[in-house]
């Protein structure tokens, strides 16, 4: 997939088939040396398995992986670092990566142990892991589906398991956007295999998954964030960090412009669509510098007291965040 203009989506029930057949149209093989260092970067953000809708599904990464040998590029690995609060490694055992680690012999890099550097951008510093920059082509594979404080997360975001975890928790200080779309900038991704066949499309972390039946790819995350966020009903506006993305040369947020091709018909009967439900629960909340994982389980908490009718008794916000550190009300 040389033109990254270029979109292309296919839907079934059938996920390890389905990344083939897109691997087949886009022959990524074409531009990788057979010597290259192949890096997958998964979304295994909890330990949960794909089928929660919060995690990249193993069978994606295994038709990728089957692709990859059967043209000769042997020299693979599997990179990720889960949030603060998560071990990579439990992640690797409860979402199927070890089984597929040793069915391939492709090695598991736990990115959260990894050693890491600094890189500058626009007088901005980013840790990054340094295995991440041994690779030579990078393989995206994050999975269509929502966030609580960003909207959508997708290709840009997932480059966000790239950073130690101490660089994850100052990202959060900095407000998200801009580091993310600075790190974008920083760690070229290759080629970019969206999991969308099932999502949650409110929460990260998962747990009210829509089965959706379709896989994305694209080489540019900047106009496959713009799609993604598009399919799910938001404007690129409602996520900033796409727009900042494309002001520092990351990629191109031109959908009207784009070649998007769709390699079969869509007959699904579920398509995304966005609850809004965050942003009805966000009301009640006012964030400075919340991590997402303390972030995102205030606003299960406040689902839950929904459900049970109780969420009317609350008559004062919820303040949340590493800004109100040492304050009182």
């Amino acid at each position: 997939m040389n033109d990254r203009n270029e979109i292309r989506i296919i839907y079934g029930d059938n996920p390890r088939q389905m990344v083939k057949e897109l691997l087949e149209a886009i022959k990524p093989e074409e531009e990788i040396d057979r010597n290259a260092l192949i890096g997958i970067k998964p979304n295994l953000v909890v330990a949960k398995p794909s089928s929660s809708g919060a995690t990249t599904s193993p069978e994606i990464v295994a038709g990728i992986i089957e692709y990859l040998k059967s043209k000769g590029r042997d020299n693979i690995v599997i990179m990720e670092g889960s949030w603060v609060g998560d071990r990579t490694s439990v992640a690797f055992k409860v979402c199927g990566y070890e089984v597929l680690s040793k069915k391939f012999n492709v090695p598991l890099i736990d990115l959260q142990k990894d050693e890491y550097t600094a890189y500058e951008i626009n007088g901005l510093a980013i840790n990054i892991c340094d295995y991440v920059k041994k690779v030579d082509y990078l393989i995206n594979v994050p999975v269509l589906k929502g966030h609580c404080q960003t909207n959508i997360t997708c290709a840009l975001k997932n480059m966000k398991g790239c950073i130690p975890d101490s660089e994850k928790k100052r990202f959060h200080t900095m407000g998200l956007h801009k580091p993310i779309a600075y790190l974008n900038k920083l760690i070229r991704q290759d080629l970019i295999i969206v999991d969308g066949m099932k999502g949650d499309l409110n929460f990260e972390e998962g747990g009210n998954p829509v089965q959706m039946n379709m896989i994305i790819a694209g080489n540019d995350p900047v106009l496959t964030d713009a799609y993604a966020a598009n399919l799910m009903g938001f404007s690129i506006e409602e996520v900033p960090y796409i727009r900042m993305a494309e002001s520092i040369g990351a990629g191109n947020a031109d959908l009207a412009n784009a070649d998007i091709i769709e390699m079969n018909k869509d007959i699904r009967s579920v398509k995304p669509t966005p609850s809004r439900r965050v942003q009805q629960l966000a009301r009640y909340v006012v964030e400075d510098s919340a991590c997402s994982a303390c972030y995102g389980s205030l606003i299960h908490a406040l689902d839950r007291l929904d459900e049970k009718g109780l969420l009317n008794r609350l008559k004062e916000k919820i303040f949340i965040g590493q800004g109100y550190r040492n304050r009182r009300c």
